[in-house]
C-alpha cells in the first residue's frame, strides 16, 4: 500500500513542502533511505544525513531549518513532533498487515466450538471442543486452541502458538510464535521407591485484555486455581512463569526471565533480562529489578534491586566499586603483610644479634 505526501500529512496534520504527490510504500532509518521509502528527523545528531538520504520523503519538526541544499527529490512534512508522528504512521502501517479474514484450509474447527464470523483462522490450525473465538481474532497458521479456550475480541495468536484447554485470553492480546499457555505446571511429590510422582495440574491460565507475550514464552496452568497475567502486562521472548503466579497490570518482564510458582508480582514493575525469581513470594508494586538478578526475598512497593542475592542498587553500586578493586586492595595487602614479616624477621635477627654480643662481652 502507497501513500501520498499529502494524505501522510493529513493524516499528521502536518504541512508539505516539495511534490505532495510523491508516494511512498515503505519506512526506512534516515541513513538508509532509499527511493520510494519514508523516514523521519527527531534526533539533531542524524541532521546530516538528511542531506544525503535516498527517502523520497522525511518526517520533520515544523521549526526544521535547513543548513544547505536539500536533494531535489526529498520532500519533507513538517509536524509538530516528529517521533510521536512516525509512531502513529507505524500504528497505521502496522495495522494494515493484519487484515486477512476467513477459514484456510486445511484446518479443524469442532462443531462445538464457537467462532466468530469475521476471524481469520490459518491453515493446519485446530480450534478443540467448547472453544469461543470472539470478532476479530487472527489465529494464524499451525495454531492449537484447546477445549473450552476463550479468545478475547481482536486478539492476535501467530504462528505455532499452543493454548492448553480451558484457558482464557483477553480481548486485543498479541501472543507471538511458539507461546506455550497453560503446560502443566513442574508440580512433583517423593514417590516411595525415592522417585517423583506428578501431581496433577486442573487449574487454568487467565490472561487479561491487552497483554502481549513474546516468542516461546511458556505460562503454566495452575495447579488448583488460575496463573494469572493481568491487564497491560508485557512479556518478552523466552520467559518462564511458572504455575499460580500472578503477574500484576502493566508490568513488563524481560526476556529469559524466570518466575518460580506462586509468586505474586505487582503492577507497573519493571524486571529485567535474566532475573530468577523463586517461588512463593511477594514482590510490590513499581518495583524495579536489574538484569541478572536473584530474587529470594519479599520485595517492598518501590524497591529498586540489583544483584544474586539481589539488595538496594545504591548498596550494590558502592559494594560494586569495592568489589571491582579487590585485586589491587589484594596485592597492597600482601605488600604489607610481606613488609610486615621482613620487619619481624629483621627484629628477631637483631635480637638473636644482641645477645651473642653480650654473651662475647661476658
Amino acid at each position: 500500500m502507497q501513500f501520498t505526501a499529502e494524505q501522510i500529512a493529513g493524516l499528521l496534520h502536518g504541512e508539505v513542502e516539495g511534490n505532495a504527490q510523491v508516494a511512498v510504500g515503505d519506512v526506512a532509518k534516515i541513513e538508509e533511505g532509499r527511493p520510494g521509502t519514508l523516514t523521519f528527523l527527531a534526533n539533531p545528531v542524524y541532521t546530516e544525513y538528511l542531506y544525503t538520504t535516498k527517502a523520497s520523503i522525511a518526517i520533520v519538526g515544523a521549526d526544521f531549518k535547513s543548513a544547505k541544499d536539500l536533494p531535489g527529490t526529498l520532500t519533507l512534512v513538517r509536524v509538530a513532533d516528529p517521533r510521536a508522528a512516525f509512531a502513529k504512521l507505524l500504528e497505521i502501517y502496522e495495522a494494515h498487515r493484519f487484515t486477512k479474514t476467513g477459514l484456510e484450509q486445511p484446518c479443524h474447527i469442532s462443531p462445538k466450538a464457537t467462532v466468530a464470523g469475521d476471524v481469520y483462522v490459518g491453515a493446519f490450525t485446530y480450534i478443540g471442543d467448547g472453544a469461543v473465538v470472539a470478532e476479530g481474532a487472527k489465529i494464524y497458521p499451525g495454531c492449537y486452541i484447546g477445549d473450552g479456550v476463550r479468545i478475547g475480541k481482536g486478539t492476535r495468536l501467530h504462528a505455532g502458538v499452543k493454548v492448553y484447554a480451558n484457558c482464557v485470553i483477553g480481548a486485543n492480546c498479541i501472543l507471538h510464535g511458539g507461546v506455550v499457555i497453560g503446560a502443566d505446571g513442574f508440580g512433583f511429590v517423593p514417590g516411595a521407591g525415592g522417585g517423583h510422582e506428578k501431581m496433577p495440574q486442573i487449574g487454568n491460565v487467565v490472561i487479561e485484555d491487552d497483554v502481549e507475550i513474546g516468542a516461546n514464552t511458556t505460562v503454566d496452568r495452575a495447579t488448583l486455581g488460575h496463573t494469572v497475567i493481568r491487564k497491560g502486562a508485557k512479556l518478552d521472548n523466552l520467559i518462564q512463569v511458572g504455575h499460580n503466579v500472578e503477574i500484576g497490570a502493566h508490568t513488563v518482564v524481560v526476556a529469559q526471565t524466570g518466575i518460580a510458582g506462586s509468586t505474586r508480582i505487582g503492577s507497573h514493575c519493571l524486571i529485567g533480562g535474566q532475573v530468577g525469581i523463586v517461588g512463593h513470594l511477594h514482590i510490590g508494586n513499581r518495583v524495579k529489578i536489574a538484569a541478572q538478578s536473584g530474587i529470594g526475598t519479599n520485595l517492598p512497593d518501590d524497591a529498586v534491586v540489583q544483584g544474586s542475592p539481589a539488595f538496594g542498587i545504591g548498596d550494590y553500586k558502592r559494594s560494586y566499586v569495592l568489589f571491582r578493586n579487590l585485586p589491587d586492595m589484594k596485592q597492597r595487602l600482601d605488600q604489607l603483610d610481606k613488609a610486615w614479616r621482613g620487619a619481624k624477621t629483621g627484629k628477631r635477627a637483631a635480637a638473636r644479634n644482641g645477645g651473642q654480643r653480650k654473651t662475647n662481652d661476658e
